[in-house]
């Protein structure tokens, strides 16, 4: 579930200290391996990961299996090679590899609709009788991205997010055309998770583990459906808490949900590069490493970190082009675990890095360096080239024609209104730090250190967007992306009656009422509540276009990774209490929430519906101590007023907490569970 919340997460991250001393006992390493050891430091320095573990393959043998870090802070207990990891959506190769092997045997083909073989797949669109399993594993199915409520879930391998997809899509329309252009999308892959257990009569993890486990001996590779050792699996952190959190579970197991090791990862690469017929046919593999971004509307350049093959991120990673070595990689994020598998086909070489904490970003950066001291090592290329430099942005006269595209822009859950003044434009942060473009001609607008070039593309299907292509650097080496950032937009100006409803949700927030409380997105309010943001010049919240005085629809077209997992603004009262409801999920309006009780003894009933229960901690609890009987199936999550969670008892069994002013609770669990509150004074 690549970058599933990266930006929140990203925002978390807290440094830890190197927990190797290589680097210091070794200041002028030699071998590959001394080379990565140093590396694989600096890596847990820059990211904050609380341990890292890799290793390569070559032609079909381990040549290098390493670590860095720890198992367990608490106990400083060493990671080995049999450590096990959550790989994130490098689990979305497995799930592609398994549709190919379908298609090998004959029992699927990738291009006919995939109601062929779901027979039950509808949708409220008829546009989704065009779906392809094809379009499933290259990103152009058209869906909107991905039902996250109830997928990662505290030591708890629930289905009800893989058993309840179809029914949520009933309701559902597309955003695009199917084909019309790749956009990264996780239910795709559920869906092909589903396909493989109608086509083969079987379970997903019992296919996996028949056709692709077994034959190629992974051994570490499972879901969390299997029964397997968990204390194999690495201590998981967040930066608010001290001790290590229960076992994360990702429940949406083609999207993301395996564990596995480096050197299982390593193995499984080596039928994704065709090297292992018994298993997936070369033919199949070559498939999966086709171009497929080409088949829709793409940004034009050919480098670029975003190349979508069936399952790849990439099917020609940038940093290895200028060496004419093919490189294929795909990327893996949850709330705790990251991954990065970088194959190279033609030398038969794949290496694989699972972190502990840090992000597939900083994994991608790291694998990339340490495959080109070894390819350096074995003689496949002769020196690893420098990094690209660039020249200070020299500001030019711009041509007036180009004032034609200031105007409205939307992405991804926001809209801004880009402005060209004097030949310069300035862009909020999002995967490229806020700043300054200024012109520097050829319709370019350049950072001042002339890193990222900003340009506006009027693409086939008629709309415009702002493009980015941007070298990055941080900390443990340079990367490129090259993407659309913004797509224009209509204003949509409102009657006087839908505008004041939508003026009175600006700046609320509502929180989530479906969520189960053993949900690891209760570690923080931002990720399970939703901030409304209205424009009421244009007529647009969240980025997305106001319909009537309670719905809000989706406009957002734009391909690779910005218009990932967009959604509709659904509003519906039930008595006097105002619910959002996005992708199927209700979310209660801040201002039906009331503050807990100030007495010292008071009580919480889950109700009937099993909705979870949220209060505001105003002045009159606030710097209380709150200690609370719960049941076994319930659990309580306290949050300060930035929103981190400074207790939440599934994760730390911890059920006493001193309340923090501005902040909020929540209780959750079945229907009928009873929490017996007591507030005391410190």
């Amino acid at each position: 579930m690549k970058k599933m919340v990266s930006v929140v997460m990203t925002a978390m991250l807290i440094t830890l200290p190197v927990t190797s001393a290589f680097a210091e006992t070794n200041p002028n390493p030699v071998t590959v391996k001394e080379r990565a050891q140093v590396l694989a430091s600096k890596l847990l320095s820059v990211s904050g990961a609380s341990g890292v573990q890799y290793a390569i393959m070559d032609k079909g043998s381990i040549v290098l299996s390493d670590n860095a870090g720890v198992y367990d802070k608490a106990s400083k207990a060493p990671i080995t090679k049999d450590t096990m990891f959550g790989i994130g959506s490098v689990s979305k190769m497995h799930v592609s590899a398994a549709a190919m092997i379908l298609a090998d045997a004959n029992k699927i083909d990738i291009d006919k609709p995939l109601t062929t073989y779901i027979k039950d797949f509808k949708m409220a669109d008829e546009r989704y009788k065009k779906i392809t399993p094809r379009m499933l594993m290259n990103h152009a199915s058209g869906l909107y991205g991905s039902h996250y409520p109830n997928s990662l879930l505290f030591d708890d391998n629930d289905t009800i997010v893989h058993d309840e997809l179809l029914t949520k899509l009933q309701s559902e329309h597309l955003k695009a055309n199917p084909g019309e252009f790749s956009v990264y999308c996780n239910d795709g892959f559920g869906l092909l998770e589903i396909m493989i257990e109608r086509v083969s009569g079987m379970s997903y993890t019992e296919f996996l583990a028949k056709y692709v486990s077994t034959p190629l001996n992974l051994s570490s590779t499972k879901t969390p459906r299997d029964q397997f050792d968990r204390e194999r699996l690495t201590k998981i952190y967040f930066p608010t808490m001290n001790q290590a959190l229960p076992i994360e579970n990702v429940n949406t197991l083609g999207a993301g949900g395996l564990y596995s090791t480096a050197e299982d990862v390593t193995k499984f690469a080596e039928i994704l590069m065709g090297d292992r017929t018994d298993v997936l046919s070369k033919q199949s593999a070559k498939a999966m490493q086709s171009p497929e971004y080409k088949r829709g509307i793409w940004v034009p350049e050919k480098t670029n970190a975003f190349n979508y093959g069936l399952g790849w991120d990439t099917v020609s990673l940038p940093e290895f082009d200028d060496y004419g070595i093919t490189a294929l990689s795909k990327g893996g994020d949850t709330i705790n675990y990251h991954g990065f598998l970088i194959a190279l086909p033609e030398h038969h070489i794949s290496m694989a890095v699972l972190s502990s904490g840090g992000s597939s970003g900083f994994n991608g950066t790291f694998v990339t360096k340490v495959l080109l001291e070894y390819l350096k090592d074995q003689g496949h290329i002769k020196e690893i080239l420098p990094e690209k430099t660039f020249k200070p942005a020299l500001k030019v006269n711009m041509p007036s024609e180009l004032l034609s595209y200031a105007g409205f822009y939307g992405t991804k859950d926001s809209t801004i209104n880009i402005e060209i003044k004097d030949g310069e434009i300035e862009l909020p942060g999002g995967l490229i730090p806020a700043q300054t473009y200024v012109y520097t001609g050829d319709g370019q607008f350049k950072s001042k250190d002339g890193s990222v070039t900003l340009s506006f593309d009027k693409q086939t299907n008629g709309k415009t967007y702002v493009k980015l292509k941007a070298y990055t650097n941080e900390g443990l080496g340079q990367s490129m992306m090259v993407f659309y950032a913004y797509q224009k937009l209509d204003s949509n100006p409102l009657q006087q009656t839908t505008k004041k409803v939508w003026e009175n949700r600006n700046g609320k927030s509502y929180y989530a009422v479906d969520e189960k409380i053993n949900s690891i997105f209760y570690l923080a309010a931002p990720i399970i509540s939703k901030k409304i943001s209205v424009d009421m010049d244009h007529g647009y919240a969240n980025g997305t276009k106001i319909v009537n005085e309670n719905q809000a629809v989706n406009v957002v077209q734009i391909p690779i990774m910005m218009g990932r997992d967009v959604f509709d603004l659904n509003f519906y009262k039930e008595g006097h209490t105002e619910y959002l409801k996005i992708d199927g999920f209700s979310y209660i309006n801040e201002d039906a929430i009331q503050p807990i009780y100030e007495g010292n003894d008071s009580f919480c009933i889950i109700p009937s519906n099993g909705q979870a229960i949220w209060y505001k901690i105003d002045e009159k609890s606030a710097n209380r101590v709150m200690n609370v009987k719960t049941p076994v199936s319930g659990g309580f999550a306290v949050y300060d007023k930035n929103g981190m969670a400074v207790n939440f008892s599934k994760a730390t069994n911890n059920h006493s907490v001193v309340l923090p002013e501005g902040g909020m609770i929540v209780f959750g669990g079945k229907a009928g569970d009873l929490f017996k509150i007591e507030l005391k004074n410190k």
